[in-house]
């Protein structure tokens, strides 16, 4: 597992932000569906489920704080089994506090979900996931490279708002902003536009 290379997102969990969570399960070929093993599966966890399922992912099924006592451990675990239409055995039981099955889920994510397809196109495409603004470096735009590649320098052009803006930088999430010379198809990462509106660079664009 030494060689594989993670592009992990972590959506919004309010019911909200579906729009969001939409894009961001669009920018993916799998997903984790975490439930708080002292909560149980909410309504929030449904609808998630349902984006996912209706973009066709590989959804690997996990329950979190097992480090504290859960009684009806058992009974969350088939809850999910069901909804996941899985087996019990195959829904892992983790603790993020200690660690604990931690390895056992990441190694679940790399032989379970495919890989990304690769497009080596001349055009560079990507789809936008998320953005922030940075009082330096404008709008930052978070986005799954879904064709050719981007480097420092180059100009880019946003779709829904005709906005033209330039790579002052760019790179991935380590889970801080890392910078990096090239984004290519496959990749996740984030682009620095030089933007100022915050507005010109839409979410699904």
């Amino acid at each position: 597992y030494d060689e594989c290379i993670l592009n992990l997102i972590d959506t919004p969990g309010h019911v909200d932000f579906t729009y969001e969570v939409s894009r961001a399960l669009a920018a993916v070929e799998g997903a984790v569906l975490l439930v708080d093993g002292t909560q149980g599966i909410q309504a929030q966890t449904l609808s998630n489920l349902v984006l996912a399922q209706k973009q066709g992912l590989k959804i690997i099924g996990a329950i979190n704080k097992i480090d504290v006592e859960i009684h009806d451990l058992d009974k969350k675990r088939k809850e999910l089994a069901d909804l996941l239409k899985t087996n019990e055995e195959e829904i892992v039981l983790l603790s993020a506090k200690t660690g604990e099955n931690v390895e056992v889920l990441l190694k679940k994510i790399v032989t379970e979900i495919p890989s990304p397809e690769i497009k080596k196109e001349d055009s560079f495409r990507a789809l936008v996931f998320d953005s922030h603004y940075d009082d330096y470096k404008g709008v930052i735009a978070y986005l799954r490279v879904v064709e050719g590649e981007i480097i420092k320098g180059q100009k880019i052009h946003f779709v829904i708002n005709q906005a033209k803006g330039d790579v002052l930088d760019l790179g991935y999430f380590a889970p801080h902003l890392q910078s990096k010379e090239i984004l290519k198809s496959g990749e996740i990462g984030w682009i620095a536009t030089g933007l100022k509106d915050l507005n010109l660079v839409k979410v699904g664009d």
